[in-house]
């Protein structure tokens, strides 16, 4: 498509004629076609383009997708991991009681065993302390004694 020509001036030299040329779009190519491999051998078809041309060839059906299976509402992962974050939870709170059973029971046995050192350092100081005042047992005084007619005179 060509535009009428123009004339224009340049320092010192005549006019030029200058065309002007419009560049014509090209339009889009169509999509290529995936060929499919048939089942059977398909008849051949011919087809007439506008301009004349007759294109012969096998007729592709097109490919139907295969039907989507239907998801649940949540993902399988989405439910895994959210079991997997009870589960730690669960671990963790028991995990945490019995640290604390554990620190309660060594509270427990030490209390016993200085109560049982008390009782038995107690007992020990009574022992040794009453020692000095009071011997334990019968006190026997042994004098000269007499016996008269198998009768004892102390």
């Amino acid at each position: 498509m060509n535009e009428p020509t123009t004339h224009r001036r340049t320092a010192g030299h005549e006019p030029t004629a200058v065309q002007i040329h419009t560049p014509t779009p090209i339009t889009p190519a169509p999509a290529p076609v995936v060929p499919v491999q048939p089942g059977h051998i398909p008849a051949v078809a011919s087809i007439v383009l506008p301009d004349g041309r007759v294109i012969t060839g096998y007729a592709l059906n097109p490919v139907q997708p295969e039907p989507v299976a239907t998801k649940p509402p949540v993902s399988r992962a989405a439910v895994n991991v959210a079991l997997g974050g009870v589960g730690f939870l669960a671990v963790c709170g028991g995990l945490l009681l019995l640290a604390t059973f554990i620190a309660a029971l060594t509270a427990l046995i030490t209390q016993l065993i200085i109560l049982a050192a008390v009782i038995f350092g107690g007992w020990i100081a009574v022992q040794i302390f009453s020692a000095g005042r009071h011997r334990g047992g019968t006190t026997v005084n042994i004098r000269k004694a007499v016996i008269k007619r198998n009768h004892f005179h102390g």
